[in-house]
């Protein structure tokens, strides 16, 4: 047909059209090899080709649905592939290695209950393990449970981790000893989102890694809800955690910001910083950080800051805690302000030798303990906050010297500050204490 169609055509055009013919179909031979025309859905069920056949035979692309049932697998997926779990299906891994390994790029992985990996942390075994080369991978609405780690992302971009639940195996060792629930090491643009993680080690663990988003994510029963080392221009938003050791620790890091997350009833700390430079700390809520009364010096701290600079504090809530804030170690040039201080028991520790002033631009913090008063009606007290004394130092120093709190020479103490300030030692000063607490939590300043 296609020689009827150029008979009448001068030779030179016959064999020009020929040549041109000759290249769109070889180019169309080309493109069937190598890019298929639809990828394909494959089924696998308990008594049907085995899953790991099926992985194997499948082609990029392709979606296999895994049927319900219990699947005894090592999996490694060097494909993009996407694996999706119908209620009930699950894989376990036997308790050896890593229940599913992942190799290549663009891979879904997605309904399923992966369980039983080997638990040899120092061979990082996990249900699912992310290796560089997997760009692109999306894990979501999985159960992970009972796994040396839950999920191990390993130096790949763009990953995406979402609505999983993670959790450990407390029957099996102590807190220290298991594996986190999700750890993101060297990961770049990585985003995890709407997970719940408990009775893991850490819930999320995110070293040298950048321009990361965490939030939403529910933690609980951990040793740390969040634990960062070196990593910076992350935001960690909006995530929440209770009954952990620790909510949030954030260890040398820079330029995160942390923002509308929630710690209630974790027992140490709320929030720690160890390390942090140039972060915003904001609109977070910290809610009854209790320490053991039964052993000196177990005491729980809102926010424990440590050799920590060049942050901005701003609209957090510190309340019912053993201590609002403790700042020690050098701690020096953050800006704090807005941030409400209720009925914490001691509201700041300060361990330092000069003034640190405690607001920035006429507006400095509300305490629920401020006896000042505001004449003018700007909401403003008229009477500078300076929460620690001379006393206050001394029970710091000697823990034991609490006894005497309510004997006439403390009180006489108290009273010579009062009247000759020379004698105050230096600590924190809020010139600008607030009458009442900011009203919109979550407004940026």
């Amino acid at each position: 047909m296609i020689d009827e169609a150029i008979k009448n055509e001068p030779p030179a055009a016959r064999k020009y059209c020929r040549r041109l013919l000759a290249r769109v179909l070889g180019a169309m031979i080309c493109m069937a090899v190598f890019y298929p025309a639809a990828a394909a859905t494959l089924h696998v069920s308990i008594d049907g080709a085995s899953l790991a056949e099926t992985v194997q035979h499948a082609v990029p692309g392709d979606t296999i649905v895994i049927a319900k049932g219990v699947y005894p697998v090592h999996l490694v997926i060097g494909k993009p592939l996407t694996l999706r779990g119908e209620p009930g299906a699950v894989l376990d891994g036997g308790g050896r290695g890593d229940v599913i390994r992942v190799r290549a790029p663009n891979v879904v992985i997605q309904g399923l209950t992966i369980r039983h990996s080997g638990t040899n942390l120092n061979h990082m075994d996990a249900g699912i393990f992310v290796e560089k080369t997997a760009s692109h991978v999306l894990i979501k609405d999985n159960f992970l449970d009972h796994n040396g780690f839950g999920l191990w992302l390993d130096s790949c971009a763009d990953a995406r981790v979402i609505d999983n639940r993670v959790r450990g195996d407390p029957s099996q060792r102590r807190l220290a000893d298991r594996g986190n629930g999700i750890q993101l090491a060297n990961i770049t643009r990585g985003l995890v989102a709407g997970n719940e993680i408990w009775q893991t080690r850490d819930g999320l663990y995110v070293e040298t890694s950048t321009h990361c988003l965490l939030r939403d994510n529910r933690m609980h029963n951990l040793r740390y809800g969040v634990h960062y080392m070196y990593s910076n221009h992350d935001r960690l938003i909006n995530n929440h955690t209770w009954d952990t050791r620790s909510g949030y620790a954030l260890m040398s890091s820079d330029h995160l910001i942390v923002s509308g997350n929630h710690s209630r009833n974790d027992r140490i700390y709320g929030l720690l910083l160890n390390y942090i430079t140039y972060s915003t700390i904001e609109n977070n809520t910290v809610h009854g950080i209790h320490g053991n009364p039964s052993i000196m010096g177990d005491v729980g701290k809102a926010i424990f800051i440590y050799n920590s600079e060049f942050n901005t504090l701003r609209n957090n809530v510190l309340a019912d805690s053993d201590i609002g804030i403790h700042m020690t170690a050098g701690s020096e040039n953050n800006v704090i302000y807005d941030n409400a201080f209720i009925n914490n028991r001691t509201q700041v520790k300060y361990v330092a030798n000069h003034t640190d002033e405690w607001s920035s631009h006429g507006r400095g913090n509300y305490w629920s303990d401020y006896l000042g008063w505001d004449r003018n009606d700007d909401g403003i007290g008229d009477v500078a906050y300076e929460p620690n004394d001379a006393v206050d130092k001394l029970l710091w120093t000697y823990p034991l010297a609490r006894i005497l709190m309510s004997s006439p020479a403390v009180e006489t103490l108290r009273w010579v500050q009062t009247q000759f300030p020379v004698l105050k030692p230096q600590g924190v000063r809020d010139s600008y204490p607030l009458m009442q607490p900011v009203a919109a939590l979550g407004a940026s300043r």
